[in-house]
C-alpha cells in the first residue's frame, strides 16, 4: 500500500472543517504491525525495517495495527533531513544498530489505517484520529503529535521555530492510498521539491576539477526531463564528495533533458543517467521556469524518478 499524499496549498483553510498538524522533515513510512512483528515501508513500498532497529519495540504497544507517520532525526529539537538521509541507504543490521545508538530516530504517527484486523480507510479523518489518540502511543522512540484548529497561528509558530511547515486535513475525509488528495494540504515555509539529477558541473577553479560544484536538475516530462536549473548551494564538504561518488557511476554521453539547458549551465557539464532523486529547497520557480535560490538537501533513495510529479513534487 502507498500512503495518501498532500497537495500544495495556495492558502491555509480557516474554517472548522479542517485540522492542522506540523509538517515533519523526514521519511514517510507505513508501520505495519502484524502478529507482534513490525515492518516499515516507504511511500514507494520499499521495506526499510532493518534501517531502524530503535523502532522494533513498537509491537509491544499493540500486536496488530497499521500506522502512517514520518520518521525524523532530531538535532537540537529540530528535524534534520540531512541526518535522516544518512539512514535511507542502510541495509546492514550492524551498521543500523550503531547509527541507532549514536542518533536514534523518532516515529511521528499521524494516522491509523488498521487496528486488530479492522480496516479504517473508509472512516473519516476524525474517526481515525480519535482511535489513534486512544492508543496513547508515547514511547521513547514514537509519539503522536497534537493537532490544532488554528492553521494560521500554527504556520507562524512553525516558521519561528525553524520547522518545515504545516499540513491541513479535512476532518470528514476518508483515506485513499496513493492519492494526492485535495483534502490534505501542505504549506511549507520554504518549498521543498523532489527533482531528478541529470548532470553535474565541476567547481570553477580555472583548471580541470573533479570536485562537484553544482548539479543540473529537472522533473519528468514527455521525452526526458524538463530543466529546472542548477543547484550548487548545500554541496560543500562531505555531502558533495558522497554525491560525486554516486554520479561518477552514472556518466552518460547524452543529455537527459528534453528542454534546452542554457549554455552557461551546459558548458563543461557531465551528463548522467537520470536515476537519482534529490530534495531541493527553493523560493519557487522564476518566470523562466527555473528554481529560485535552490539549495540541495539530500538524496531520496526512497523515491524513483517515476514518483516525481511533473511540477517537482515527490512528497
Amino acid at each position: 500500500m502507498r500512503p495518501m499524499l498532500a497537495t500544495p496549498a495556495s492558502t491555509i483553510p480557516a474554517d472548522d472543517r479542517w485540522q492542522h498538524e506540523v509538517k515533519w522533515d523526514g521519511m514517510r513510512v507505513l508501520a505495519d504491525v502484524r502478529d507482534g512483528e513490525m515492518r516499515l515501508f516507504t511511500r514507494t513500498e520499499r521495506d526499510v525495517t532493518v534501517a531502524f532497529p530503535e523502532l522494533r519495540g513498537l509491537p509491544n504497544e499493540y500486536a496488530d495495527m497499521l500506522l502512517d507517520g514520518e520518521i525524523v532525526s532530531m538535532r537540537d529539537g529540530i528535524p534534520s533531513f540531512a541526518a535522516m538521509a544518512e539512514r535511507f541507504h542502510v541495509t546492514d543490521a550492524r551498521r543500523a544498530a550503531l547509527l541507532a545508538e549514536q542518533a536514534p530516530v523518532t516515529l511521528m504517527t499521524f494516522d491509523l489505517l488498521r487496528l486488530y484486523g479492522v480496516e479504517l480507510l473508509g472512516r473519516t479523518w476524525t474517526e481515525r484520529r480519535s482511535t489513534l489518540e486512544r492508543l496513547e502511543l508515547a514511547g521513547a522512540r514514537w509519539q503522536t503529535p497534537p493537532t490544532f484548529s488554528d492553521g494560521a497561528t500554527l504556520h507562524a509558530a512553525t516558521k519561528e521555530q525553524g520547522l518545515e511547515g504545516i499540513v491541513s486535513k479535512r476532518v470528514d475525509a476518508t483515506y485513499v492510498p496513493g492519492l494526492r488528495s485535495p483534502y490534505w494540504l501542505k504549506s511549507p515555509h520554504r518549498g521543498t521539491v523532489s527533482v531528478v539529477i541529470g548532470g553535474w558541473r565541476p567547481e570553477s577553479t580555472g583548471t580541470v576539477s573533479r570536485r562537484l560544484g553544482a548539479v543540473l536538475v529537472g522533473v519528468p516530462s514527455p521525452g526526458g526531463l524538463r530543466y529546472l536549473g542548477r543547484v550548487g548551494s548545500g554541496l560543500a564538504g562531505k555531502t558533495g564528495q558522497a554525491l560525486m561518488r554516486d554520479l561518477d557511476a552514472l556518466t552518460s554521453v547524452e543529455s537527459p533533458f528534453a528542454t534546452d539547458v542554457p549554455a552557461e549551465d551546459s558548458t563543461g557539464a557531465t551528463w548522467v543517467h537520470p536515476v537519482l532523486v534529490a530534495d531541493v529547497q527553493s523560493l519557487g520557480l522564476s518566470g523562466q521556469g527555473r528554481l529560485r535560490q535552490p539549495a540541495y538537501k539530500g538524496l531520496r533513495s526512497d523515491l524513483t524518478p517515476g514518483d516525481v510529479d511533473d511540477h517537482g513534487d515527490g512528497e
